[in-house]
């Protein structure tokens, strides 16, 4: 994504492709791409998966804007089946706003507060089918399937094949013929176009900036092109979900010139990268790996399918999720999306609360959008938009680093030991913050710095960043820690150590850690300003006094003179 609201194709352009309808051929992406989005670029895609209107209005206002996010990606908002799966999102009945998630006046609300906060609002928006059987939908409209009254649908707006697809070489199958038993919307008939248009035309008229096009690769391009065209809003965002397969009748390249398309491989690549290749591979990733041009294509480490199905990392991954975002954010390839959903165990499970989020953290949310490591990013990428990588530097395994010009470094250690290193860097010299870890940072004349980072850590410094104070009020002195500790049911982990404030080496007072981002525990704890401490973690089962100290000696950190010293330790058993 860019700046603006969507990649711009010119009305010349799509009016080419609308006249070339009849040829599916004709519509591979031969249109020249668009520059590269300009220095500042809010070009980040927070995906609230199944958070309620009236929730994602409130963290624009209160998270995302202020962290810098450009855009917010909300669920399916149509009236849907009945049904508490997660799926049910994705079975439209009609087109009226009218969902678990809230209703238009919700949904406009939500719209109006994130403009106001700065965010963009993209739809998830399905218009390839309907649903896979009958009943009464969310909104009270009854229908059967092939028939929607409240959509202005009967038999004949639907394809004739009526079986499972069953063959991905086959162009005919995969774009006619139903995905899992939905019934399969004919977009080649103009009454078919034009109705789905309608429905996206009422979208923007409550000021959504754009769309994610659900099943993209189950529409011929050739129809979108032409739905499309009939909007109100030639310049209104559209991203396209188009699964690469090797081999495949219908390919993601079909789809470029009709608007963005989703990178699956990226996703799936860095998966297989952090946990079981180098790091040191990354060095060209990208369209050095044969994916998509970066312009006009948007990337994620998951998305509520592939957390599912296990194709990428997820909030399960550990670390490796953590660092394969921080990565995403700081590398100059497509526009991101920041995927943030809620704890499961049952694949099917619906959202906590029918989508209501009283806290992060809480009632199994995730948020993973604002994940200190992850929230922080944000403003990197922003600050050092359309700066080229340099300074590479890697140690052959899991430990990198490299440099946006000269807006910004990062360096990710995916080791299993600590990493200490003078890093060369192209930043101007001067004092600046590492967001990632809030501690001060002096890069001298010759663009050098040392530091050292513990396993599974990063540093990230940017020109946006250059003293950990803030420009607003100063962050209060203390400690955030953060332990990843794989724990049983019943059993929570806390911290201790010799000042009062962390129990005085009593167990019995010691610091509850809170498990909102599982496997990693958390809690921050006010201290004075440049206060040494020692400390160390211990567990303990729900309803019993006794404790299990971790093993090893002390931990000791200290407190900077300004901020928080952010610890990121690991369980020693």
């Amino acid at each position: 994504m860019r700046s603006s609201p969507w990649r711009r194709l010119g009305s010349a352009a799509l009016a080419g492709l609308v006249a070339a309808v009849g040829s599916v051929v004709a519509l591979t992406a031969t249109a020249a791409p668009a520059p590269a989005a300009p220095p500042g670029g809010r070009d980040v895609t927070a995906v609230l998966f199944n958070w309620n209107f009236d929730s994602v209005a409130r963290e624009c206002t209160e998270r995302l804007g202020p962290a810098g996010y450009g855009y917010v990606q909300v669920s399916p908002p149509q009236e849907q089946i009945q049904g508490s799966q997660w799926w049910t999102a994705y079975q439209p009945v009609s087109y009226r706003i009218a969902s678990r998630l809230g209703d238009r006046a919700q949904f406009a609300n939500m719209v109006d507060t994130c403009a106001a906060a700065g965010v963009g609002v993209v739809v998830d928006t399905v218009i390839n089918h309907m649903t896979s059987g009958s009943g009464t939908g969310t909104g009270g409209s009854a229908y059967t399937k092939y028939h929607y009254p409240a959509a202005s649908w009967g038999d004949a707006d639907f394809h004739t094949c009526r079986t499972n697809i069953g063959n991905y070489q086959d162009r005919f199958n995969v774009q006619n013929c139903e995905l899992v038993g939905l019934a399969d919307l004919d977009t080649g008939s103009d009454h078919v176009r034009q109705r789905l248009a309608d429905y996206l035309n009422d979208l923007l008229s409550l000021g959504v900036a754009g769309f994610r096009i659900d099943a993209a690769k189950h529409i011929a391009a050739a129809d979108l092109a032409a739905i499309r065209s009939r909007l109100t809003d030639p310049d209104a965002y559209w991203k396209q979900e188009v699964i690469y397969g090797a081999g495949e009748a219908v390919s993601p390249e079909e789809y470029r010139a009709t608007g963005d398309v989703q990178e699956f491989r990226y996703g799936r690549d860095l998966k297989r990268v952090f946990e079981s290749e180098n790091l040191a591979y990354l060095a060209n990733f990208g369209e050095g790996w044969g994916y998509l041009p970066s312009e006009g294509t948007a990337v994620f480490v998951d998305n509520h399918d592939t957390e599912r199905n296990g194709s990428t990392l997820t909030y399960k991954s550990g670390a490796a999720y953590t660092l394969a975002n921080v990565f995403m954010l700081a590398w100059p390839y497509g526009s991101p999306d920041v995927h943030s959903g809620y704890e499961f165990s049952d694949n099917d499970a619906g959202p906590p609360n029918n989508g209501r989020v009283a806290a992060c953290w809480q009632d199994g949310w995730k948020c993973q959008h604002a994940w200190p490591e992850i929230e922080s990013m944000v403003a990197f990428r922003n600050a050092t938009g359309g700066q080229p990588v340099g300074d590479w530097w890697d140690d052959g395994a899991d430990a990198i680093a490299f440099g946006r010009g000269d807006r910004g470094f990062v360096a990710i250690n995916h080791e299993s030991s600590a990493l200490t290193r003078t890093f060369q860097t192209s930043l101007p010299a001067g004092g600046y913050c590492d967001v990632q870890s809030g501690t001060a940072v002096t890069v001298d004349g010759s663009g050098r710095f040392t530091a050292t980072l513990a396993p599974d850590t990063a540093l990230a410094l940017h020109v946006g960043a250059r003293d950990c104070s803030g420009t607003g009020t100063p962050e209060a002195a203390g400690a955030s820690f953060a332990v990843t500790a794989e724990t049983q049911w019943g059993e929570s982990v806390f911290v201790v150590g010799d000042r009062p404030e962390l129990g005085g080496w009593d167990p019995g007072a010691a610091v509850p850690l809170g498990s909102g981002t599982y496997p990693v525990w958390r809690a921050e704890v006010a201290l004075p300003a440049g206060t040494r401490f020692a400390y160390t973690y211990v567990r303990r089962w729900e309803g019993q006094s006794g404790v299990t100290w971790e093993s090893g000696a002390n931990r000791v950190a200290v407190v900077p003179s300004s901020g928080r010293v952010r610890l990121a330790d690991t369980w020693r058993g």
